[in-house]
């Protein structure tokens, strides 16, 4: 009886002091931790409302600790869901520190060793509480991350995006400003996306991560070197996406290429996946393999943008040309790459012929005397003589025995 006695009086207790257990935990709180100060008035309420919530439910907990085992979580109920969102774990611990002193100091005095333990056994329960809090927070963003970002890899994929796109790539904390490429590879049998994120970082890329299927699609971005950055210069997309590859499963691997900015990221994502369907015609391909050196397998899938890549980067410059760079080039590989019998059919010296693919070379960017370049060079002639047949119409010299001039 006197033990009973004893507990219902130092509840009564408990309950007398609990306003003023409250006034001394507000001002300890001003007092021993800066960002309570620096809150907002409206914020401040809400966190000393949180803790007259911890006192309250204490005084509960301590009346009845078996029959209500998880009133501890209940502090949290009386804050407003911003409060999770403002205030974070560990400034939540340091809250539950504070309260948890204030009631000790202030019971030391019962030299009741039953309130004591009681005050140990609560604040282990409310520590356990607050991180179950934030865990099933942080567990309901990731789910919602997840499905955004879902949403976002879609629209860059089927290029059917609107203004709000921006602010969406921006709430899944993007912070690249600068050029951006889409890898597209085969799904592995185990993703690792955590694995591929950290990589990602080590190179200085943001990531946005997107399955589809057998496709794992992956949007990178890096943000534009300073001017007067000291720092090392970007890696090379074609480096990050060899760093990324043992992430994918075996297979096709293609990088799009870089487009300026990540909302333009569906012209890199087309290409992209356009070489990913026909990266098997390429028999000597090796992952990863740019998109734009599949631009033959593409335009012949049909693939608009490779036709219109091939035309615009190979067969107009060459056409708009003054000389005669377009006329060689459609013999030599008329001619099966042969010097000698495009100088003869142009009636040139193959040293002439030999400067004339060099200029080729400098204009187009590609190689004609290289067997894969060649046949991407003969698809752009080809192409472009389709689009334009008359006023593009290429020479062709009969030969009549004539010398050829030196």
């Amino acid at each position: 009886m006197t033990r009973t006695r004893t507990k219902e009086q130092t509840l009564a207790w408990l309950k007398t002091i609990s306003g003023e257990l409250a006034t001394a935990t507000t001002k300890r709180l001003e007092e021993t931790l800066p960002w309570y100060g620096d809150m907002p008035p409206g914020r401040r309420s809400a966190v000393g409302l949180v803790a007259q919530s911890g006192i309250s439910s204490f005084i509960a907990w301590f009346e009845n600790p078996d029959a209500t085992p998880w009133v501890a979580a209940d502090v949290f109920d009386a804050a407003p869901r911003e409060l999770l969102r403002s205030v974070s774990l560990q400034q939540t611990l340091q809250l539950i520190r504070v309260v948890v002193g204030v009631v000790e100091d202030r019971v030391k005095s019962s030299n009741d060793p039953d309130v004591r333990e009681a005050i140990l056994r609560y604040s282990r329960d409310i520590a356990f509480a607050a991180a179950d809090v934030y865990a099933r927070a942080a567990e309901a963003r990731g789910l919602w991350d997840a499905r955004l970002e879902a949403l976002v890899v879609d629209s860059i994929l089927t290029g059917e995006h609107d203004d709000e796109l921006p602010s969406r790539i921006a709430a899944l904390g993007w912070h690249g400003h600068g050029e951006v490429s889409v890898l597209v590879g085969t799904t592995p049998r185990i993703l690792e996306i955590d694995h591929i994120r950290r990589t990602a970082r080590h190179s200085n890329a943001d990531l946005l991560v997107g399955v589809q299927g057998n496709r794992l699609v992956l949007v990178i971005g890096r943000a534009k070197p300073d001017a007067d950055d000291d720092e090392e210069p970007s890696i090379p997309f074609i480096e990050i996406a060899k760093r990324l590859e043992p992430y994918f499963g075996s297979g096709r691997l293609v990088l799009g290429p870089p487009v300026p900015s990540v909302v333009d990221a569906s012209r890199s994502a087309r290409a992209a996946l356009a070489g990913f369907a026909v990266a098997g015609a390429w028999r000597r391909a090796t992952p990863p393999v740019l998109a734009d050196e599949l631009l033959p397998e593409r335009a012949l899938a049909g693939d608009p943008l490779a036709r219109q890549t091939l035309v615009s980067r190979v067969f107009r410059p060459l056409a708009d040309h003054s000389s005669d760079l377009l006329a060689t080039l459609w013999c030599y590989l008329d001619n099966g790459r042969s010097l000698e019998a495009t100088a003869r059919e142009l009636f040139v010296h193959p040293n002439t012929v030999r400067y004339r693919l060099k200029r080729v070379s400098e204009v187009v960017g590609w190689d004609a005397t290289g067997p894969r370049e060649a046949l991407i060079m003969q698809c752009a002639l080809i192409l472009g003589q389709i689009a334009d047949p008359v006023s593009r119409e290429p020479k062709r010299t009969p030969v009549r025995g004539a010398k050829r001039k030196s």
